[in-house]
């Protein structure tokens, strides 16, 4: 595949440019993040209480996931353009929906339709590997995704002081903005990528199996997919750890929740500088170790009474560096196993990381509840760490029998 010509900004004759897809990628991280600092200011406000109120995320992802395994092979018949338009056009109108309810459960159904962004990050995705060839594309999701942990990072501090200033509905009047935005944008930017086949969504769907029977297809999902559940773990569990068991305030939890960002920024940073030369692989590989040290280490010094917030939240830059290597390139891998499947294998690569993803951090919110320490959520985010080291090592052996290389 070659490499496209040259983008200009704002002008649809031309790819997309990589703001854009910067930004569709980071509109759909920032939903996920900027209201957790919040959290308890929104259980006080709906009357209800901290486990019903983290189905915000749960349920959110949960949705995400389901939402992903169809979003790949419509946009695979029909296109990624219409797709993404039609799916900010949802997401500014559900997010009107969580700021015109007072009841708990309307605003977790509003919240659940606004997981629909995923479509943004999905087809961002997809749409580079429509572009580039995939050491190539793995440098460029690297490169896309460090602009977008920007997001991850400001987003919490922006929450934060939004919520403790402001209310909670003052981060979703950003994110309705930013969807109003970002649907300008892409209309006027996003040009085709696709070259479309004429399949129906049922013929596209029925090739999920080409894909579910690729033994390298699942070695890449479920590294990516045990990688980022350190996140998620991480996602649902830090504001209990920031608010019940350090005693933070919603500022100081945004600043200090975004520190994951800081080390998914540098991760990136790497990708996109190394993976054409250095091979996906074993950007993988350094990414799972770096989980798994980083969280050992942490466990340890909590064992040793090394028990606080900046200890705590400082350690997490391991699972931000851990992602960064090893999201882009087991996406571009994913991508690459059938690239004519390439949109339904983000989302169905998508999809496996998001429920995955729900369920850990429904699960991180269940196992600290009434908890006096980390170390829970800690022992879980190093239990998918392990996860994801042997998911790879495993593609890397099969790479071996099939190849003889040296990984």
């Amino acid at each position: 595949m070659q490499t496209p010509a040259s983008s200009v900004f704002l002008n649809r004759r031309t790819p997309p440019h990589v703001a854009t897809l910067t930004l569709l990628a980071g509109l759909a991280a920032l939903s996920m993040t900027i209201f957790v600092p919040s959290l308890s200011m929104m259980t006080a406000y709906f009357g209800t209480d901290y486990g019903i109120m983290q189905l915000s995320v749960a349920a959110y992802l949960g949705t995400n996931a389901l939402l992903q395994v169809l979003i790949g092979p419509i946009s695979d018949a029909l296109g990624r353009r219409p797709v993404i338009l039609w799916g900010i056009a949802i997401f500014c109108l559900a997010t009107l929906g969580c700021l015109m309810t007072d009841n708990i459960w309307v605003f977790l159904a509003f919240r659940m339709l606004q997981a629909v962004i995923a479509t943004a990050l999905v087809l961002s995705r997809a749409a580079i590997r429509d572009m580039y060839d995939q050491e190539s594309a793995a440098s460029m999701i690297g490169y896309v995704t460090m602009g977008m942990s920007l997001v991850p990072m400001l987003g919490p501090v922006i929450g934060g002081y939004l919520g403790g200033t402001y209310g909670w509905q003052a981060t979703y009047w950003l994110l309705f903005a930013g969807g109003v935005v970002l649907f300008a944008i892409s209309y006027f930017d996003f040009k085709e990528t696709l070259t479309i086949t004429g399949k129906t969504l049922r013929e596209q769907i029925s090739e999920y199996p080409e894909l579910l029977s690729s033994p390298r297809f699942w070695g890449f999902a479920l590294s990516s997919a045990f990688a980022s559940g350190a996140f998620f773990s991480y996602l649902g569990g830090a504001a209990y750890v920031s608010s019940d068991i350090y005693h933070l305030g919603p500022e100081m939890t945004g600043l200090l929740f975004g520190m994951p960002a800081v080390g998914y920024f540098a991760g990136n940073f790497l990708t996109g500088r190394f993976a054409a030369r250095v091979g996906i692989i074993r950007m993988i590989l350094w990414g799972c170790w770096a989980g798994v040290i980083g969280m050992g280490v942490l466990a340890i010094l909590l064992l040793l009474r090394y028990d606080n917030a900046l200890v705590f939240f400082l350690a997490m830059t391991s699972i931000g560096i851990g992602n960064g290597l090893t999201l882009p390139n087991a996406t571009a891998g994913m991508l690459s196993v059938r690239p004519h499947l390439a949109g339904s294998a983000s989302g169905l690569g998508g999809a496996i990381n998001l429920a995955g993803g729900a369920a850990l951090s429904a699960y991180a919110g269940v196992i600290l509840s009434g908890a006096s320490s980390p170390l829970p959520l800690v022992w879980l985010m190093l239990a998918v760490s392990v996860g994801a080291l042997i998911s790879i090592r495993l593609v890397i052996l099969r790479e071996r029998r099939l190849s003889g290389l040296d990984l």
